[in-house]
């Protein structure tokens, strides 16, 4: 029987199925619990559910990014081996960007998934960011960008185009300062975020300009992270009204209401495995499913809906969780 992932996807499984949460930590203490966590909660769910990005941008004290970037390698090469760590590396045109990069992409590029790039402008910015992963041995790893500007949201399309970009992830307090105080402050808040026109319409388009080129949209972290249910509304949103399929967390209790907030729920995991199980004993050939067509593009979108309830450590049938451990051919 041909794996889902082979009939379905196509083009849409340029990138790959990552988790939904990318958990971000620079200081030594919170990054070494950061991966404690990460191998405990895999342990609980059967599955790696969210990616731990340790951080030189906001983590390296002044002066201090080579020992940081130092300990960030060491820290990668001791993660378990199934650990998903990635790095957040300076931006392109700051003076320790290429240190960043030879120092732990070339030591530690093979314990790492992906280097975040942040205030990532144009095309070039990723292609530079690229060559040097190359020039460091690690022209495996994928790139991960952060856009920050008015300018760079217009060049979203372009950008994640780029072949070696996964993910395009939004950067709000960034974005509502660069407008020099014509969007309030409360266009950085819970609901302003959401209400805004400027920042709702940048959202949409690094949204769409994933979606276009079978990129994973991340939305931005929420700073207010003793309100967890907020945050658990927050992600509600941002997955179900604006496209999003990651989110950003900087604090341990912001995970679970992530995972919870893109998970699809229980009904809809029967649903979709149903409709799975039945598509492929049918040989992928349309079906009627209680008394509604059912094809190849409904299929896809119910197979990308389980791929994401295991990712997320929901319950999966038998002969669906199956699927989940064997590689496509």
């Amino acid at each position: 029987m041909k794996h889902p992932r082979d009939v379905l996807l196509g083009a849409q499984a340029q990138t790959g199925f990552i988790p939904v949460c990318d958990h971000y930590s620079g200081v030594e203490v919170r990054m070494r619990k950061s991966l404690a966590l990460q191998a405990e909660m895999a342990q609980e769910f059967g599955a790696c559910v969210f990616d731990v990005t340790l951080d030189c941008e906001d983590g390296a004290p002044v002066g201090g990014e080579r020992d940081h970037a130092q300990l960030v390698t060491a820290l990668a090469l001791q993660a378990a081996p199934d650990a998903r760590v990635a790095v957040r590396v300076h931006p392109v045109d700051h003076p320790a960007f290429e240190q960043d990069i030879a120092t732990i992409a070339g030591k530690a590029g093979q314990r790492l998934c992906h280097v975040m790039i942040p205030k990532v402008e144009t095309v070039q910015d990723i292609e530079r960011a690229s060559k040097a992963l190359d020039a460091a041995g690690a022209s495996q790893l994928a790139l991960h960008a952060l856009i920050e500007s008015p300018a760079a949201v217009h060049r979203a399309f372009d950008i994640a185009a780029h072949p070696r970009l996964q993910s395009l992830s939004f950067g709000l307090m960034d974005f509502v300062s660069a407008h020099g105080g014509a969007i309030p402050s409360e266009g950085m808040g819970i609901e302003g975020q959401f209400t805004h026109p400027l920042v709702v319409r940048a959202k949409l388009d690094i949204s769409s300009a994933c979606h276009s080129h079978g990129k994973v949209p991340s939305h931005c972290v929420v700073t207010e992270f003793k309100n967890t249910a907020a945050l658990a509304a927050v992600a509600r949103r941002a997955a179900r009204e604006l496209g999003y399929t990651r989110m950003w967390s900087i604090h341990p209790d912001q995970i679970r209401p992530i995972l919870e907030a893109f998970a699809p729920s229980a009904h809809e995991i029967e649903i979709a495995a149903k409709i799975v199980l039945a598509a492929a004993q049918a040989d992928w050939a349309p079906i009627s499913f209680e008394g509604k067509l059912e094809d190849r593009a409904s299929y896809r979108y119910y197979w990308q809906m389980l791929e994401r309830a295991h990712q997320t450590g929901r319950k999966l049938p038998q002969e669906v969780l199956g699927w989940m451990h064997v590689p496509p051919q």
